[in-house]
């Protein structure tokens, strides 16, 4: 109860400066004051406040947030081993996709997907050639970005 006649004192002082100030002729400023000053009778009306009292001097409120609080701990502390780990889990993935082998017929010495002279493939050069080059090239600009820090 004393809260929700808190509410709407704010809410009459903020009506009443929001006219002096449309008195002043300064409307916009004057719409937005008292814009801000319907939200407190805004929330005692939709029951925002009672809720919050109630909750306020709830035990078992408090004990929620104490989980809640809980909860977030545990999310903090996860992140913060899994960076000391080193990588995301997106690096972890690329990691165990690269540990995995191409997928090789069983009596197969390479990779089925190989180069050209293969079924539809025509005389389309292959572009597994060019790619690897590429990654080289690269791997030799980092090369030498890390030469020239001495590392």
């Amino acid at each position: 109860m004393i809260a929700e006649t808190v509410c709407s004192a704010v809410s009459a002082a903020g009506l009443g400066i929001a006219a002096i100030t449309a008195y002043r002729k300064r409307f916009l400023a004057a719409a937005r004051i008292a814009a801000y000053s319907l939200v407190p009778i805004g929330l005692v009306m939709t029951g925002v406040v009672e809720w919050l009292a109630d909750t306020a001097f709830s035990p078992t409120a408090w004990a929620g947030f104490g989980v809640l609080g809980l909860a977030w701990a545990l999310f903090a502390t996860t992140r913060v081993v899994e960076r000391r780990r080193g990588g995301t889990r997106k690096e972890r993935r690329a990691a165990r996709a690269a540990d995995r082998p191409e997928a090789v017929a069983p009596a197969a010495s390479a990779p089925s997907l190989g180069q050209g002279g293969q079924v539809g493939q025509g005389s389309r050069p292959a572009s597994r050639p060019a790619a690897a080059s590429r990654r080289e090239d690269d791997f030799s600009d980092i090369e030498a970005i890390l030469k020239k820090h001495g590392i």
